[in-house]
């Protein structure tokens, strides 16, 4: 199956650290890179962290019905019984600091509604709002946010040194709060020698006023719609996607739409209508991937999934018409490599190309380039394989392997134009836009843009006109 879903289209596969042990991961991280080799696929490893999600603990005998208007209590001591139906212990102890009377407690995913009414010791006593069946480790959150358990946790911490063992592209923290957050895994995935791009994924209202500082201190940035549209309330996440995806690609990061995207594929062959749109929005507003969760980690038809949301994505990008004015463009103008990005999709949109070719060390340039919308496919030629994993996440760019160490920076162009014509990538006759450096294996130096055509047998011509 896992062969069946790369196949299908996948481009990163995720492992959730919430599950499993440090071995399991270990033994799926080397399945991916082993497949991918043998299929000549670049796929990346995307680590998810657990993060501080509060969970309350186990019932004694099994998964009990609440009712409206019901007392429950969640009891926040360590030594807390196993539960029954009026009362059951949280994972979080200082849960009784962050509520007060009043306040709307959710539990598994928002389907059960608690108001409290009183906290007492490390009792918080509540009335039952919404009731229903309520089984062991499901979820908790406080209606609006507000709660101050910190993002990164002991095992958090033990699972940011195995992401950096298993060599993982990215890294995801979860339940994040502030940019600190993100400061702070970063160091100590560094310390793990690692050198994954960081996910910060915004499902916490408290992160909502910082979105931006949040932002600037990641690479990606996960729309994770569960537990943010959870404490934030249905009717605000539609608009509150779109300005996550809007102000990351303003500030030049990659963005992820996340949760329950096809939840009927957990059981069904095919897709509902509103999930094709809800796909296709988002893929429409900018957002550069989309992910499957349930769907193919538990779900009937993984392969299935993949395959329909492939088909989506490529079905709204077909509609896509690039409006984007990018001589009034709002990015930021901080590096060299930026400026030859907006010049390069200005001259793209205006006369028309087949490909944007970059050739790029790091994979930074192809990051920018990604950031101006077009119907131009780009293409990332990189020598190293963990940088052509992390331009995976781009949207619009395809990494290609090709190693031009040693040679002129004109003698490289012409091998790029070659390789890609080989590959079926260009035809004689098309205009292409090659982006590079003053220098070959210099990293971060991309300053020139040149405007050429391709040959009958691949080799670079100069442009008669345009």
């Amino acid at each position: 199956m896992l062969e069946k879903i790369l196949v299908a289209g996948v481009d990163i596969v995720r492992l959730n650290l919430s599950h499993g042990q440090p071995q399991d991961h270990r033994m799926r991280a080397a399945a991916v890179r082993e497949l991918a080799q043998k299929l000549g696929r670049e796929v990346g490893v995307l680590a998810d962290l657990q993060g501080p999600k509060i969970r309350i603990e186990t019932f004694a005998n099994g998964p009990v019905e609440l009712k409206v208007g019901d007392p429950f209590v969640l009891d926040c001591s360590p030594d807390a019984p196993p539960g029954d139906a009026t009362r059951v212990g949280v994972s979080y102890y200082g849960l009784p600091g962050d509520v007060s009377p009043g306040d709307v407690l959710l539990l598994d995913d928002g389907l059960i509604a608690l108001k409290v009414e009183r906290v007492a010791g490390q009792e918080i006593h509540c009335r039952v709002l919404v009731g229903g069946r309520l089984s062991n480790r499901k979820g908790l959150n406080r209606q609006g946010g507000g709660l101050s358990v910190n993002a990164l946790s002991d095992k958090d911490r033990a699972d940011i040194k195995l992401a950096a063992e298993i060599g993982a592209d990215f890294l995801a923290v979860s339940f994040v709060r502030t940019a600190a957050d993100m400061h702070e895994a970063r160091r100590l995935l560094h310390e793990a020698g690692g050198n994954a791009s960081l996910v910060s994924k915004i499902e916490r209202a408290d992160a909502i006023p910082v979105l931006g500082e949040i932002i600037d201190a990641s690479d990606v940035v996960m729309v994770a719609r569960g537990d943010l549209g959870v404490e934030i309330g249905d009717a605000e996440l539609p608009g509150l996607q779109k300005k996550i995806i809007r102000e990351t690609v303003a500030r030049n990061r990659a963005v992820i739409t996340a949760t329950q995207m096809l939840q009927s594929m957990v059981r069904s062959p095919i897709p509902t209508r509103a999930e094709v749109l809800d796909v296709a929005n988002a893929v429409i507003d900018g957002t550069d991937a989309v992910m499957l969760s349930e769907e193919t980690a538990a779900g009937a038809h993984p392969d299935l999934a993949v395959a329909a949301m492939a088909r989506i994505c490529l079905g709204a990008e077909r509609q896509f018409e690039p409006k984007e004015d990018l001589t009034a463009a709002g990015h930021r103008l901080d590096r060299t490599d930026q400026a030859i990005a907006r010049a390069a999709m200005l001259l793209a949109n205006a006369i028309g190309v087949r490909a944007i070719v970059a050739l790029t060390e790091s994979g930074a340039t192809a990051q920018w380039l990604s950031r101006y919308r077009s119907a131009v496919p780009i293409y990332g030629l990189s020598p190293f394989a963990e940088a052509r994993r992390r331009m995976l996440v781009l949207r619009d760019v395809q990494p290609v392997a090709y190693r031009n160490a040693g040679e002129t920076m004109a003698a490289a162009t012409r091998g790029a134009i070659a390789l890609l014509f080989s590959q079926g990538r260009l035809a004689e006759g098309d205009r292409v836009i090659v982006t590079h450096g003053d220098r070959v294996g210099q990293g971060g130096g991309t300053n020139t843009l040149k405007l050429l055509s391709v040959g009958a047998s691949g080799e670079v011509e100069s442009l008669r006109d345009l």
